[in-house]
C-alpha cells in the first residue's frame, strides 16, 4: 500500500491511496485542470482512479469532487450530511455513481477496506478515514477541532499517519485573523493546533509508524520548522523524519512496507 498528496491547505486538499490496482482519491479541493495536473504529477491519470472519498463539504475539500467524477465517471463515497451540503456542486446530468456511507460502518473498495469515523468539525456530517489492506493501516485525521476517544482508538497502531497541524496557537492569537475567525479556527469544531496533534500522538500507540506526515498547515499561522520541532519531540525522533504535506506540491509517494 502507498499514498501521496496532491496538496494540503486552505487552498485545496487531495490525497491518493493505492493498493494494487485499487486507487482512491480522498477529497478534491482543486479546479479540474489543476486536479488533473496534480494527479499526473504522480504518474497517474484520472481514468485510473477507482473512487473518490469526501470528508466534508468545505470547498477546499469538496469543491472539485463532482466535476472530476463526472468528467471521468469516477464513483463517489460520502456521508448523507455531506451529500446534502454538496448538492450545489452536483452537475445537472450526473454520469457517475454516488454511494452514501455510514460514518461508523467500514466498507470495501477493491483491495482496500475503508473505516470512516466521525470528527468534531463545523460541517454537517464530517468524517475521516483509516485505510487497510488487511495487513497495514494508514490513518488520516484533518479538519477536526479536538480529539475524542473514538478518534484515538481508530488511529492507534497505524503503520502510517497523516495528521492535521493547522496552526501554532500563539501565532494564531497574535496574527492577522479577526477575533471571530481566531475563535472558529481554535474552537472545538475548528482545526487542530500543533500541540494538540502532538498530544494525540503521545496518547496512541505509534510503535508501528513507518511514516508520519503533518497536513493542512496554515500559511499565516504556522511554519514547517515549528511543526517539525513539536512533532519530533512528541515522537522522540529526528526532526527530518517528520514529513510535511504542503499546499503547492503535497508530497511524493510513500510506501508502507
Amino acid at each position: 500500500m502507498r499514498f501521496a498528496s496532491l496538496g494540503s491547505g486552505s487552498a485545496g486538499n487531495g490525497l491518493v491511496v493505492e493498493k494494487n490496482t485499487t486507487r482512491l482519491l480522498l477529497d478534491c479541493g482543486f479546479g479540474i485542470r489543476d486536479a488533473v495536473a496534480r494527479i499526473e504529477r504522480l504518474a497517474l491519470t484520472p481514468e485510473t482512479l477507482s473512487g473518490i472519498l469526501v470528508t466534508h463539504e468545505h470547498d477546499d475539500h469538496a469543491g472539485g469532487v463532482f466535476k472530476l467524477a463526472n468528467k471521468y465517471r469516477i464513483p463517489v463515497w460520502l456521508t448523507y450530511g455531506t451529500l446534502q451540503m454538496t448538492e450545489r456542486f452536483l452537475p445537472k446530468n450526473c454520469d457517475f455513481d454516488i454511494h452514501v456511507i455510514d460514518s461508523h460502518q467500514p466498507f470495501s473498495i477493491g483491495d482496500m477496506l475503508v473505516h470512516p469515523f466521525p470528527v468534531p468539525h463545523d460541517a454537517r456530517e464530517p468524517v475521516q478515514f483509516v485505510f487497510t489492506d488487511g495487513a497495514k493501516r494508514f490513518g488520516v485525521l484533518t479538519d477536526t477541532g479536538t480529539s475524542t476517544p473514538h478518534i484515538e482508538s481508530m488511529l492507534t497502531a497505524c503503520d502510517a499517519l497523516l495528521i492535521e497541524c493547522n496552526h501554532d496557537l500563539d501565532m494564531l492569537m497574535n496574527g492577522p485573523y479577526t477575533w471571530s475567525l481566531k475563535q472558529r479556527v481554535s474552537g472545538r469544531l475548528g482545526h487542530l493546533d500543533n500541540a494538540s496533534s502532538a498530544a494525540i500522538l503521545q496518547r496512541i500507540d505509534t510503535s508501528k509508524l513507518q511514516h508520519i506526515l503533518a497536513a493542512h498547515l496554515s500559511a499565516k499561522n504556522n511554519s514547517e520548522a515549528i511543526v517539525r520541532k513539536v512533532m519530533s519531540a512528541a515522537l522522540n525522533c529526528a526532526e527530518d523524519w517528520i514529513g510535511i504535506a504542503n499546499q503547492d506540491t503535497g508530497f511524493e509517494w510513500r510506501q508502507i512496507s
